[in-house]
């Protein structure tokens, strides 16, 4: 049976033209990536992506527009799914309210979950940032623009 891996990501610039990203450590790995996560059976892509936010920043989002759909074969680092990823362009309704970091993996607290927030000029803005594919690729779209 082919398990799929749904993923939904949102793209927030901020005034000062800074991208979020966020720093994770979980199953044993840290990584760099987008704001977002996993679909939940019965959930839509918006809906989705405006839980993760709620979740993981507190915050209510807009989805402004699609941006990207992963165009291409990608096995999780994680397990044996096939990752399909969704990204918007979103924008903050509420503010963002969050312990911002200007070092990578600069978590606050201990445990086996750990997230922290950073916000990264675009003209800075490279591959290296994000540790998977679909991301490293949304980048160069990102600065194509």
């Amino acid at each position: 049976m082919a398990l799929f891996n749904v993923r939904v990501y949102g793209l927030l610039i901020n005034e000062r033209n800074e991208i979020l990203i966020s720093d994770e450590q979980e199953y044993g790995y840290q990584f760099t990536k987008f704001p977002g996560g996993g679909l939940e059976l019965g959930e839509g892509l918006i809906d989705g992506l405006k839980r993760e936010f709620q979740e993981e920043c507190l915050a209510e989002i807009e989805v402004l527009s699609h941006f990207y759909t992963t165009g291409f074969y990608v096995k999780s680092a994680f397990n044996d799914s096939q990752i399909i990823s969704v990204y918007y362009m979103v924008r903050s309704i509420s503010p963002l309210n969050l312990n911002f970091k200007n070092k990578v993996f600069d978590f606050d607290g201990e445990g086996d979950v750990l997230q922290s927030f950073r916000w990264i000029p675009l003209s800075e803005l490279n591959v290296e940032h994000m540790t998977f594919p679909i991301d490293q690729h949304v980048v160069k779209l990102l600065k194509q623009q």
